[in-house]
C-alpha cells in the first residue's frame, strides 16, 4: 500500500507539474501574442518638471503620480526637436526631423514613412485621433496661422480614421475641431475636458476590439491664464517656488505665469484620470498600453526668457509614463538613460508585438523595458535646423546640434561649440563648462558622440537656408532675418 501511496502522489504531482507548466506557456504565449490597445496621451508645452512624482512640491498631479506608481517613468525624456509641428512628425513616423522634412512648424508631413497609426492599421486596429494635429502645414505663399483654421482633408490623416481634429488653436474656452466629414463642430467649455469625454466615447465603443487612440491636448501651452476658474483657485503666485535660474527682475512674473501654468497642469491632470478610471471600467487595463507626455517644455522664465526651442532643459525635457501591466507589470520603475523622440514608435511597436518598419531611425527598446536586456543609451539628440516665430534670429534664435546624456548636455552651433553642462552638479546650468581648460577632455569626447549622432542620422549641420532651399519652403513673415553679425 506504501508503494501504491507513493507512485500516486507521484502521479499527482507529475500531474500538477504538467498543468502548471501549460498553465505557463499559455500564459507566456499569450503575453507574446495578444494585441494590446494603445492609448496615447499628448499635452502641448508640459515641461519635465511640472509633476508631483517628478518632486515639484507646488504643482497638483495626484491622478498623474499615481499612474507614475504604476509605470516606467522616463526621467530623460528628450525633445528631439523642443518645438510642437517637428516633434510631432519624430513622432508618428520615428524619424529625425531633417529625414522627414518638418523642421519648422506649420510645414505638411508627407506621406512617404509608415506613420502609427497607418502601422497598426495594417494590423488591424481601429485608429482614434482627438485633438490638436499641427501637421497638415500651409502652402508657400499662403498665411501660416490662417492655414491653421481649415480642415485637414481625408487624404491627410496619416492613418487615423475617428477624427475629431483642429489643426492648431489655443483658444481652449472657444474651441472647434472638424470631424471625419470636415463638419466644423465647437468643443464645449475647456477643450481638453470635452476632448476626454470623446476620448472615452471612444475606448467603450471599441473595447472588445484592439484600438489605438491618440488624444491630443492644447494646454498647458499659453495663453496661460485660461485655465478654469477652479483650477486656477488652487495657485497663489505668492506661493511659487522658483527655480535658481529665474532672474531677480523677473521673479514676480513669473510667479503668476507659473501659477497659471501648474492650473492648466491640474486641469489636465483631473481629465487623465477620468481616461484612468474609463480604462479600468471597461475590463481592458491589464492589456493596454498607456503612455503620457508632452512635446516639448517651456522655460516659464528659466534664463529670462519663455516658451520653447531652445537646447536647455526646461525646453527639452518633458515628463513621459508608459504603463502596460500585461508585460512590464505594475511596479514603478524609474529610467534616468535618456530616450529620444524617434524611439518612441519602435519601442511602442515592439511591446505590440508589431514589425518596425525599415523606415524608422529609432532605437526599439522594448526589450529593455521587459527586463530581457539593460536600457543603455549614451546620449538624446536635440537638433534645431532652423529657428523661427518666438525665437527666430532677430530674437537670438540661431542653429544648434546638441546631446543630452544622463549626466551632461553638449551643444554647438554653426560657430562652434557653445554650451557644456554638467547637469548633475549643475542643475539648473548656470555655469556653463564651454572651452574650459579643466574640461578639455570631457567635451571633447561629448563632441565625439556629438559627431556620431550626426553622423548616424546623415546630418551634416548646414546653415537654415540650406534646408529651407532644399524642401522649397519658404519663411514666414521675418524669420530669415538675421543680425548683420550673424556668422561672426
Amino acid at each position: 500500500m506504501k508503494y501504491i501511496s507513493i507512485i500516486y502522489v507521484l502521479g499527482l504531482l507529475v500531474s500538477f507539474s504538467n498543468t502548471l507548466n501549460g498553465n505557463v506557456a499559455d500564459r507566456l504565449k499569450e503575453v507574446q501574442t495578444e494585441r494590446p490597445n494603445v492609448i496615447f496621451v499628448l499635452a502641448d508645452q508640459w515641461r519635465a518638471g511640472a509633476t508631483g512624482y517628478s518632486g515639484n512640491p507646488d504643482v497638483k498631479t495626484p491622478n498623474l503620480d499615481k499612474l507614475a506608481g504604476e509605470s516606467i517613468v522616463f526621467n530623460t525624456a528628450v525633445a528631439v526637436m523642443p518645438v510642437c509641428a517637428p516633434y510631432r512628425a519624430s513622432l508618428l513616423t520615428g524619424q529625425y526631423p531633417l529625414t522627414h522634412g518638418v523642421f519648422y512648424n506649420d510645414k505638411p508631413l508627407v506621406n512617404e514613412a509608415l506613420t502609427m497609426a497607418e502601422i497598426f492599421k495594417q494590423e488591424g486596429y481601429r485608429t482614434g485621433y482627438i485633438g490638436k494635429w499641427h501637421l497638415n502645414g500651409h502652402e508657400n505663399g499662403e498665411d501660416a496661422f490662417r492655414a491653421r483654421d481649415k480642415p485637414i482633408p481625408a487624404n491627410r490623416r496619416q492613418g487615423f480614421d475617428y477624427w475629431k481634429t483642429r489643426e492648431v488653436t489655443h483658444d481652449y474656452n472657444n474651441s472647434f475641431y472638424f470631424d471625419e466629414n470636415d463638419h466644423k463642430q465647437y468643443w464645449e467649455g475647456y477643450d481638453a475636458f470635452s476632448q476626454t469625454d470623446s476620448a472615452i466615447n471612444f475606448i467603450k465603443s471599441n473595447k472588445d476590439d484592439p484600438f489605438l487612440l491618440f488624444l491630443s491636448w492644447g494646454p498647458p501651452h499659453n495663453p496661460y491664464a485660461t485655465a478654469p476658474k477652479e483650477f486656477q483657485q488652487m495657485y497663489d503666485p505668492k506661493d511659487i517656488k522658483l527655480r535658481p535660474n529665474v532672474p531677480e527682475a523677473l521673479r514676480d512674473s513669473a510667479k503668476q505665469i507659473i501659477a497659471n501654468y501648474y492650473a492648466h497642469c491640474t486641469a489636465l491632470d483631473k481629465a487623465m484620470g477620468d481616461i484612468l478610471k474609463a480604462v479600468e471600467s471597461t475590463g481592458i487595463a491589464k492589456n493596454t498600453i498607456i503612455i503620457f507626455t508632452s512635446d516639448h517644455g517651456d522655460m516659464l522664465f528659466s534664463k529670462g526668457v519663455l516658451r520653447k526651442q531652445r537646447p536647455w532643459d526646461e525646453s527639452i525635457l518633458v515628463p513621459m509614463l508608459i504603463r502596460y501591466p500585461l508585460k512590464l507589470g505594475k511596479d514603478s520603475k524609474h529610467i534616468n538613460q535618456p530616450i529620444n523622440t524617434p524611439d518612441i514608435l519602435p519601442t511602442l511597436l515592439g511591446l505590440s508585438n508589431i514589425e518596425i518598419p525599415h523606415t524608422v531611425e529609432g532605437e526599439d527598446f522594448s526589450k529593455a523595458l521587459i527586463g530581457d536586456q539593460p536600457f543603455v543609451n549614451e546620449a538624446a539628440l536635440v537638433t534645431l535646423p532652423v529657428p523661427f516665430h518666438e525665437w527666430n534670429f532677430s530674437n537670438g534664435g540661431r542653429e544648434y546640434r546638441a546631446i543630452r546624456t544622463e549626466r551632461y548636455t553638449y551643444a554647438r552651433s554653426l560657430n562652434g561649440p557653445w554650451l557644456l553642462y554638467d547637469n548633475k552638479k549643475d542643475p539648473y546650468q548656470e555655469n556653463n563648462l564651454i572651452n574650459n581648460a579643466d574640461q578639455a577632455i570631457l567635451q571633447a569626447k561629448l563632441e565625439k558622440l556629438l559627431q556620431k549622432k550626426l553622423k548616424t542620422t546623415k546630418d551634416t549641420f548646414l546653415p537654415a537656408d540650406v534646408y529651407m532651399k532644399q524642401w522649397n519652403y519658404t519663411y514666414d513673415y521675418n524669420d530669415s532675418i538675421r543680425p548683420v553679425d550673424y556668422y561672426h
